[in-house]
């Protein structure tokens, strides 16, 4: 079977209904997480555990997706989504019996109750097996070549905000219903079935059998990025990569560097937007929803025709460092509570994320290289889910401390990878992009 003949569908439809049964909790989450007995820090906290476990489960589904296969893992990855969520669905029928009333200075007032306790094992069940978004990623990489990468990777982030509208918008309609947030939980449950059912029947494996790389040369200016055997000067086996291994390979730790910043700043935002929304602007679950789908909605312009557009013009070093200028600029405005700024801010959101992330991911598997592609991207999984559990927790803390000058702290961040983003255009002057041999 030959890889070009492997559709990309099923991969793009499994992609939007999985992402479609995450985001459509987004707007009612908050609001779930108050009427249990939380409060902001608890909401950020609640947050942050899908990538505390993502961050232990990632790398482990990363290397056994190079061993195993890809469709595997994502099979098991989807499983654990679909069984998080039934338990999720779960907490909205326990009784509402008080745990622990507790009332601290650092903290604030906020009750553990027991559906909250039953949400952070079904988010914890979802993260450990959330490696999807990796291997997802690796079997993008393992269908593209030089010209087709870019534009795959805008077809996975168009999937993924085409399942950003969607959800949120259903949300926001049968969240107003009599059945309250039971109903968009079910059909979270529902979609992610759908997904398991996509890629068991219509997915196939993309990585076939496993490519033998030439050793480094000794004399090669490679081998100061290189690891060497003691006895003979062979590559050690890809499968059994640690974790340090991946920082050896050569242009993957400026990378990991600008992920991590990535998503740190996008994480203290995405904690602190709900609560500003729900207690500065005084939104409700419509509004909420209706926001989320529109942005969405312009991010896929974006990802789409004008992507496509700005990829022929500028690189993807360029296209980083004009998406992130853009990003910084729009969590600045954020912190308004204009409401005409707050949308201006959603579609520069919208501009800069379509530009600077399809461009980051795609610079990221190409330095990657074939062999070592669902290792990198566990790591690279990992590296965000820790800056996501940081940022979300962060966010939580800093919102409640000092209100809406946290968008301002998140600009800062962004402006550091706008900074630092520069590295890469020198990096991809030098390299060589058919090169195998990483270690």
């Amino acid at each position: 079977m030959e890889t070009k003949q492997i559709t990309l569908f099923p991969l793009l439809f499994s992609n939007f209904v999985g992402t479609l049964g995450f985001s459509i909790v987004l707007p009612f989450l908050v609001f779930l997480v108050v009427d249990f007995g939380g409060n902001s820090i608890i909401y950020g906290i609640l947050s942050s555990v899908y990538p505390a476990f993502q961050l232990i489960g990632a790398p482990i589904l990363g290397r056994w997706s190079d061993s195993f296969g890809r469709k595997k893992v994502l099979l098991i990855s989807t499983a654990g989504t679909l069984i998080g969520w039934i338990i999720f669905l779960l907490a909205l029928f326990v009784p509402k019996i008080a745990l622990i009333d507790i009332n601290t200075a650092f903290i604030g007032a906020f009750t553990l109750s027991l559906p909250l306790v039953v949400l952070f094992i079904a988010r914890a069940i979802d993260g450990i097996t959330g490696g999807n978004v990796s291997v997802a990623n690796a079997y993008i990489a393992d269908l593209s070549d030089e010209k087709t990468r870019s534009k795959n990777f805008g077809k996975m982030a168009i999937s993924s905000n085409l399942g950003f509208i969607v959800g949120p918008a259903l949300a926001g309609i049968l969240g107003g219903t009599i059945y309250g947030n039971t109903l968009p939980v079910i059909v979270a449950i529902f979609v992610s079935f759908v997904a398991f059912i996509a890629i068991w029947v219509f997915l196939k494996e993309s990585k076939i059998g496993t490519r033998v790389i030439q050793p480094i040369q000794k004399n090669s200016v490679q081998r100061a990025y290189s690891y060497e055997c003691k006895d003979c000067f062979k590559p050690p086996n890809p499968d059994k990569l640690k974790f340090k291994d991946i920082f050896k390979l050569k242009n993957i730790p400026i990378l990991m560097i600008l992920n991590f910043f990535i998503f740190l700043g996008f994480n203290i935002f995405y904690t602190s937007f709900p609560i500003h929304a729900v207690s500065s602007l005084k939104w409700t679950i419509t509004e909420m929803g209706i926001f989320y789908a529109v942005l969405s909605g312009l991010m896929i312009l974006v990802q789409g025709p004008i992507l496509r557009k700005a990829s022929q013009i500028l690189s993807e070093g360029n296209l980083i460092i004009i998406g992130s200028l853009i990003l910084g600029v729009n969590f600045v405005l954020f912190y308004s509570n204009n409401i005409i700024l707050i949308y201006i801010a959603a579609i520069l959101f919208a501009v800069g994320n379509g530009l600077m992330w399809p461009s980051f991911m795609s610079i990221l598997s190409k330095f990657a290289g074939k062999l070592h592609q669902g290792a990198v991207q566990g790591v690279a999984s990992s590296i965000g889910s820790l800056a996501s559990i940081i940022g979300l927790i962060i966010g939580g803390f800093l919102y409640n401390s000092i209100g809406s000058p946290t968008f301002l702290i998140a600009a800062s961040i962004i402006f550091v990878v706008f900074a630092l983003s520069f590295k890469i255009l020198k990096i991809q002057r030098t390299f060589e992009p058919n090169q195998d041999h990483d270690l």
